[in-house]
Order: structure tokens, then sequence, then C-alpha cells
């Protein structure tokens, strides 16, 4: 994710001691100037979040179709995230390496996010249209080549 991060959760109150004790344990605190940008956000912002919210509901909207017309099934849309996993299996396991030396762009092997995830791609879409149509092109022709297209 680009930028800053801030994050806050909602609980039951009998497990928030519980939650408190894990994220001090993996994250300490938000530095004070992202607390208060994140109070900022919370305040003054919604308008830029809903301008965002539809960005990349338009990016996704653009990238699903694109991946699948390379072969890449995506089994789920996302409606909360903007990142996109993609089937590879049919491919590769060494994919995501192999991709980014190749084309330069880069993507996560899905077992980076568990089991159920291996041999799948995961694609973020927190840049640009422009950015995501160069990379698909790039991944088509890298496609393209390996006759897998």
């Amino acid at each position: 994710m680009t930028g800053w991060r801030l994050g806050y959760l909602i609980a039951p109150k009998h497990a928030v001691r519980t939650l408190q004790t894990l994220h001090q344990n993996v994250v300490i605190s938000a530095n004070s100037f992202v607390q208060l940008a994140g109070v900022a956000a919370l305040k003054e912002c919604e308008s830029y979040v809903e301008e965002m919210r539809r960005e990349y509901d338009r990016r996704r909207r653009l990238l699903i179709p694109r991946l699948e017309e390379i072969g890449l099934k995506v089994h789920t849309h996302p409606v909360g995230a903007f990142y996109v996993l993609a089937d590879a299996r049919h491919i590769s396991n060494a994919l995501a390496k192999e991709i980014l030396e190749a084309t330069g762009v880069a993507l996560t092997p899905g077992i980076d996010f568990g089991e159920g995830a291996e041999g799948f791609l995961r694609f973020s879409y927190a840049n640009s249209m422009e950015n995501l149509n160069t990379a698909v092109d790039r991944l088509a022709d890298f496609f393209r080549q390996r006759n897998w297209l």
C-alpha cells in the first residue's frame, strides 16, 4: 500500500484488550503526525474518500477483464480492496519473478497470502489507469511470446 498507514478497529468489548496486546506487539503505534492526518481524514476528507473509492472501482473494472483476456481467471471479484488474485496455476509457480524480470511488472505470488492462494498472482490496482493498461499490455506480450495467450 502506498502512503502513510493508519487504521482502527471496532470490536466487541471482551476482545479489545487481547487485540490491543496483539497490536502493540506488531506495530507499537502510529506516529503522531499520522494520527493527526487520520483525524483530518475522518473529519474533512469524505468527498476525497468517495472520489478514490470510485476511482479504485474504475481501475478494478478495467483490470479484471484485461487479466481474463490474457488467460488469468479471476474467481472472486474484490469489493473492498485494491488488489485482485488471478489464477495462474496452469502456467507456473515461479511466474511472478519471471514476469518481473522480463516485463518490469511487479506482482506478488499468491502463496504469500496463504496456501489457498498458491498458484495465483496478486495484482494491485493502486496505480493510474495508464500504468495499469501498460502493465497488462506488457503481460499480454509476455504471454504471447510463450504461447499462453
